[in-house]
């Protein structure tokens, strides 16, 4: 079962933590979050899985930045959330898709007990003007049923920016 806008409200600032939090970005079913001025791009044509990949930063100014087709943007929420005793998931805004622009390509889905700012995989079909701040993607939480276990893995938990690919260290196990 999906949360309602009034049951996020309801288990803000217990189950349910979204910092900073504007009443005005609360929808019927999902919270709008924003995109932080900040951008990762991987240096490298070439991806490894097994090592770490370079990453260069880019910030967007007020202005917008314009994205290119074909190349992976990595972003963040300005919003920083933490959630228990409900799964948080995230997708695009359907006003953010209808312009070509994907922000989360593959992982949406949180694990319960997930704590930080949420990377996003930003793509885009034809060149797009981003800007800052913006409403990108919507947050929205579903129950769990039954006995769980917290997220506690150390990749991304609590994280403070925007978070590459940290599958190599799946390799070193």
């Amino acid at each position: 079962m999906i949360l309602s806008g009034k049951e996020i409200a309801r288990h803000l600032g217990k189950e349910i933590v979204i910092e900073p939090f504007d009443s005005h970005r609360l929808n019927p079913n999902s919270y709008n979050l924003r995109l932080h001025n900040e951008l990762l791009v991987y240096s490298n044509e070439l991806l490894d899985m097994k090592t770490p990949n370079p990453v260069e930063k880019l910030i967007i100014p007020k202005d917008g930045l314009v994205l290119e087709p074909h190349r992976l943007y990595l972003g963040r929420t300005k919003e920083f959330t933490k959630t228990d005793r409900f799964v948080p998931m995230l997708e695009g805004r359907s006003s953010i898709g209808r312009l070509g622009l994907f922000i989360h390509v593959t992982a949406g889905f949180g694990d319960v007990g997930f704590a930080g700012y949420w990377t996003l995989e930003i793509f885009c079909v034809q060149p797009i003007r981003i800007y800052p701040d913006v409403e990108i993607c919507q947050i929205y939480y579903h129950d769990i049923r039954g006995d769980y276990d917290l997220y506690q893995s150390g990749k991304y938990q609590n994280n403070t920016g925007i978070q590459p690919s940290l599958l190599y260290k799946d390799f070193e196990k």
